[in-house]
């Protein structure tokens, strides 16, 4: 009894075994691209998403994804055209041609064979050109014209093994001590001289401010000036104005009244 039973579970395990092998079917999941692989030859038809019949015992389904990838690059060193040593660090965004990936997997492999033989080299190689073009300054501030042509460089080279960028971003550039406290330098020069230009401005302007007052204070004068010339008894007026109401106490024999009211 022992004996049929084992015998039994061993028909079912090889029947199970001989199923899987013999399976026709296989499935392309979200984000893939399936190839046929016939007695070690690639077939040149790529499969989409979903079910998809092979030949048992014949065909190797192999199967590459298509979605966006990232790769970064950290060491990246280059000399400027100022000869300063600049490392830049960069990140690819980058996707494999869902229509080509029979032609990938044939001349270049897996994506990890992607990366390694082909973006990886490139990369290297577009950095140090761009890098070589341009002094150690323009890097610094024309950041974004340098990340522009990477990106469009970059793209050119890889589009002939079916590899398409999304994008480039420049994620840090660094360079030597030296040309670093000279930068440091520079911006605080800078800082002090815009600092002294203020006060210059500053005290210009004040300096101005005190030439157009005396220029209203002048011209109030002669304005008074001439009013009194034209009317004498102003000068009475003036007078009332500023008096405060209380008369003298003493006055000498010979004073003249505080104010002549003439009739």
């Amino acid at each position: 009894m022992n004996t049929k039973l084992i015998v039994g579970a061993l028909g079912v395990f090889a029947g199970i075994v001989i199923i899987a092998i013999v399976n026709p079917f296989y499935t392309v999941g979200a984000g893939e691209r399936g190839i046929i692989v016939r007695l070690g030859k690639v077939q040149s038809h790529v499969y989409g998403e979903g079910m998809h019949l092979r030949q048992p015992l014949t065909d190797e389904v192999v199967l590459m994804s298509v979605r966006v990838k990232k790769d970064e690059f950290n060491e990246l060193t280059a000399a400027s055209r100022d000869l300063q040593t600049v490392t830049t660090k960069v990140a690819v965004n980058w996707h494999l041609n869902a229509n080509t990936i029979d032609k990938i997997y044939q001349q270049i492999g897996r994506e990890e064979d992607v990366t390694a033989r082909i973006i990886s080299p490139n990369v290297s190689e577009v950095v140090k050109a761009a890098t070589a073009q341009r002094t150690a300054e323009e890097l610094l501030t024309k950041r974004p014209q340098l990340k522009d042509e990477i990106d469009k460089n970059l793209s050119e080279r890889l589009a002939q093994y079916n590899v398409i960028v999304d994008d480039v971003s420049i994620t840090d550039l660094d360079f030597a001590a030296d040309f670093n406290r000279a930068v440091e330098a520079k911006a605080r020069a800078e800082q002090e001289a815009l600092a002294e230009k203020n006060n210059l401005e500053k005290v210009k302007y004040q300096a101005q401010q005190k030439i157009e007052t005396a220029k209203a204070d002048a011209e109030s004068i002669r304005i008074q000036g001439e009013a009194l010339e034209k009317n004498p008894k102003l000068v009475e007026l003036k007078a009332v104005e500023k008096w405060n109401g209380i008369l003298p106490a003493q006055m000498l024999g010979n004073s003249v009244p505080f104010i002549n009211v003439s009739r």
